[in-house]
């Protein structure tokens, strides 16, 4: 195994139960206990993990961009009843445009009986997953491709969003505060973020009820941008009062 590899495996060996342990993650891959460590201290630099007395803990940063296959794995229920609910909004012979979150990923896999539709985005496992559907209309944003990501980022990407026009557009976002607004960890994938919302009539911003009073790096949108949002549980009474405030139906 590479020490790319076995660096992300921790990851997600983190990820999933909160914490690992140096001499058990020594015994997993049969490597030495100070060459777990190292990998430790490159995944704490990285702003992926907190180094603790013979361990590491997850970092809650809300800055931090997760590579894909970590947060692919993370409060997958969650995001399958985000997906349940915004697939019933999605019509035969619409005109979608999605980002590249795992979220977005769940709704298309929740759609794919729906016939004739079109199909915008620019993350490349959707791509993957939507390949066969001959009876779709499906555009790439190109772009570049960004690492660890599976995603096509930049000013091409942007370009090709601005030039249509959609029914719906499905975004997350890292960050959701009545302060602060719509925020994400990595300004590329913000700016992609504001281009889809830009060519909608409809935007919806799927977002899981932990990012809920958070803000991250970069603001894309305020809150009253959104058409919708939609999470898994019910937000707290001061969302509520906010999302009917700014006119923002909300579903959970």
């Amino acid at each position: 195994m590479l020490a790319i590899e076995r660096r992300n495996d921790i990851l997600a060996r983190l990820y999933a139960d909160g914490k690992v342990i140096v001499s058990e993650l020594s015994k997993i891959y049969k490597v030495t206990e100070e060459t777990i460590r190292r990998d430790l201290e490159k995944l704490e630099k990285e702003g992926l993990a907190k180094k603790t007395y013979g361990g590491a803990v997850r970092s809650d940063s809300f800055n931090t961009d997760l590579p894909y296959n970590i947060r692919k794995q993370s409060n997958v229920p969650g995001k399958q009843k985000i997906a349940t609910i915004i697939a019933d909004l999605i019509n035969d012979g619409d005109y979608i445009a999605v980002d590249a979150s795992t979220t977005a990923l769940y709704v298309i896999k929740k759609i794919m009986t729906r016939k004739n539709i079109t199909l915008i985005t620019n993350s490349i496992e959707i791509l993957l997953e939507v390949a066969n559907k001959t009876d779709w209309n499906i555009m790439s944003t190109g772009g570049t491709l960004k690492e660890g990501g599976l995603s096509l980022v930049g000013y091409q990407a942007e370009k090709m969003i601005s030039s249509f026009h959609v029914d719906i557009t499905i975004c997350s976002c890292k960050g959701l505060d009545l302060e602060r607004g719509i925020t994400d960890s990595n300004e590329k994938d913000a700016q992609i973020k504001k281009a889809l919302m830009g060519s909608a009539s409809k935007s919806i911003i799927a977002v899981d009820s932990s990012k809920f009073d958070k803000a991250s790096f970069v603001k894309f949108a305020d809150i009253n941008d959104a058409d919708m949002i939609v999470t898994e549980n019910q937000p707290d009474e001061q969302w509520i009062r906010k999302f009917q405030a700014e006119g923002v139906e909300l579903l959970y």
